[in-house]
């Protein structure tokens, strides 16, 4: 099976030379997510809601493709200050059940846009 590419009206279009997502099989890559809100193209800005946008443009992508936050097996978190690790923790947590994918957060000097948080996420599907 060649690569697919994943696109849906209901997050964000890209901001660059890449994809909202590609599948390879049953893996799922999706592209770091900016917290925009995929209607008004405008960001909040609170970190908190922030992070619940981001989640919430990555499960945009996920439906697109056929799947739901549970096939996730592994995230990556951007954030500018690691002082805002608990907020993003708490609206992370908010869409899974418990059953958390593997994951790495790392202080980053900046994002596109001033954003202070961007996720990107790999699901099996």
């Amino acid at each position: 099976m060649s690569k697919k590419i994943i696109s849906t009206k209901s997050a964000p279009a890209a901001i660059g030379p890449y994809s909202q997502a590609v599948q390879q099989e049953n893996t799922l890559y999706v592209s770091g997510q900016l917290p925009l809100d995929p209607a008004t193209k405008e960001m909040d800005d609170d970190v908190s809601r922030q992070a619940t946008q981001s989640m919430k443009n990555i499960q945009a992508i996920l439906a697109a493709a056929g799947g739901t936050m549970e096939n996730i097996v592994r995230c990556g978190i951007f954030v500018t200050d690691l002082a805002d690790f608990a907020a993003i923790n708490d609206a992370y947590a908010e869409f899974f059940k418990g059953d958390f994918p593997a994951r790495a957060t790392v202080q980053v000097a900046a994002l596109p846009l001033g954003a202070k948080v961007e996720i990107d996420a790999i699901a099996i599907l």
